[in-house]
C-alpha cells in the first residue's frame, strides 16, 4: 500500500539518487587524500545500493507489471550496500582523526557487518515473496543496530570540535529513530513506511558533511 502521492514521491526518490551520484563524483574529482577518497565512495555506494530499490519503486508507480521480485532484490542489496556504507565510514573516522589504535572497535563493527550481510542472505527473509518475514527483518536489524550505536557513539567523541563533523553522529542516531519503527510497524501500520524519507533526508544530511569536509 502506497502511502504517498507517486509524483512527490517519485522526484524526492529520483532526485536523492542523482544528488548521491553527483556529489560521490564530486568528492572524488574536487578532493585530495585518503579520507575523501573513501567519503567518495562512501556516497557512490549509498546512492548506488539504494537505486536498486528506489528506481523499481518509480517504475512501480507508473508502469504496469509486477515489481514484487525486483523490489524485495532491491531490498536485499540496499541492507548490504547500506552495510558497507557504515564500515566505509568508520574508516574514515579512523583515517580523519588517526585512531588506529581501537583496532578491536573497529574488529567488532566488522563482525557486526559481516553478520548483518550473513542474515540478509538467509533465504528465510523472503526478500521476493509478497509477504516477506518480519521475524527475520528483526534478527537482520540487531547487528545493524549495534553498528548504529557503536557510529554515533565513535562520531560523537571524535568529531564534537570537527566543524563539518560535528552532527555527524545525530544524522546517523536519527536515521535509526526514523529507520526502526518501519521494521516494526510497517506491515501492520502501512504510514510507518513514510519515515524513510525522513531516513533518506539524514542520509542527504551526510553526504552534505563530506562535500563541507577539507
Amino acid at each position: 500500500m502506497k502511502m504517498m502521492p507517486a509524483l512527490p514521491e517519485s522526484i524526492f526518490d529520483i532526485g536523492y539518487l542523482l544528488f548521491a551520484m553527483i556529489c560521490g563524483i564530486r568528492i572524488f574529482r574536487t578532493k585530495k587524500g585518503r579520507t575523501s577518497l573513501l567519503m567518495g565512495i562512501a556516497t557512490l555506494v549509498l546512492g548506488c545500493g539504494d537505486a536498486f530499490h528506489l528506481v523499481p519503486r518509480v517504475l512501480d508507480y507508473w508502469m504496469p507489471g509486477d515489481y514484487t521480485v525486483a523490489l524485495g532484490i532491491g531490498k536485499l542489496v540496499t541492507s548490504v550496500t547500506m552495510t558497507v556504507f557504515y564500515v566505509l565510514l568508520e574508516f574514515v573516522r579512523i583515517y580523519r582523526y588517526h585512531d588506529g589504535k581501537r583496532q578491536r572497535v573497529t574488529d567488532v563493527l566488522m563482525l557486526l557487518a559481516a553478520a548483518r550481510i550473513a542474515l540478509c542472505l538467509f533465504v528465510q527473509n523472503g526478500w521476493t515473496s509478497p509477504d516477506p518475514s518480519l521475524l527475520w527483518g528483526i534478527y537482520r536489524n540487531i547487528p545493524f543496530v549495534v553498528i548504529g550505536i557503536i557510529t554515533v557513539i565513535l562520531w560523537y567523541r571524535d568529531a564534537r570540535n570537527d566543524k563539518p563533523f560535528r552532527f555527524l553522529f545525530l544524522a546517523v542516531a536519527l536515521s535509526f529513530a526514523f529507520y526502526l519503527p518501519v521494521v516494526v510497524l510497517a506491515k501492520s501500520i502501512p504510514i510507518m513506511g513514510m519515515l524513510m524519507l525522513p531516513k533518506t533526508v539524514m542520509y542527504i544530511w551526510i553526504i552534505c558533511m563530506f562535500l563541507k569536509a577539507e
